[in-house]
């Protein structure tokens, strides 16, 4: 395997970024290991979210859209890099977070994320004298990213 940190040194990233991952993906290490970077998960995608990412393996987009949980991306994973265990529900411990950019953070009315939210895991907290303020409630998102394409700042990330 590559040294990360060198390589992204070399490419003017002195720090390896972190990258997410399919739904169901194994421990880093395993997954890197049995990925053949074959692109199928990335071909059976139906929300084309999943594109190459450093090395050539499979990275989410959330830019794109949103995962919905299909698992298309397991079925087509043959290395079985991807791996959904029998009564596994959440395909990841990744949930999404807003950062001070957020719009209602500077008094702008804003609500696009809670729109987007299926599951309802954003909430707007009324506040006095300004725009009511954004907050996700971590118990409630599956870090589908739904909420990250629509934000007019980009101020949502998913980790």
């Amino acid at each position: 395997m590559v040294d990360a940190s060198r390589r992204g040194f070399l490419r003017g990233r002195p720090r390896p970024q972190a990258q997410i991952r399919p739904p169901w993906a194994l421990a880093e290490g395993e997954f890197i290991d049995r990925c053949s970077r074959c692109n199928d998960c990335l071909k059976a995608c139906p929300q084309k979210i999943l594109v190459a990412g450093d090395g050539g393996y499979p990275t989410v987009d959330f830019r794109l859209g949103e995962c919905t949980f299909c698992g298309d991306c397991v079925v087509a994973c043959l290395p079985r890099a991807l791996l959904r265990r029998d009564g596994e529900v959440l395909p990841w411990k990744i949930k999404a977070g807003i950062s001070d950019d957020c719009l209602p953070q500077r008094g702008i009315e804003c609500r696009v994320c809670g729109e987007f939210c299926d599951v309802r895991a954003i909430r707007f907290l009324p506040r006095l004298g300004g725009s009511p303020l954004p907050e996700i409630l971590a118990e409630q998102c599956t870090g589908c990213g739904a909420c990250v394409a629509p934000c007019p700042t980009q101020a949502i990330t998913v980790r």
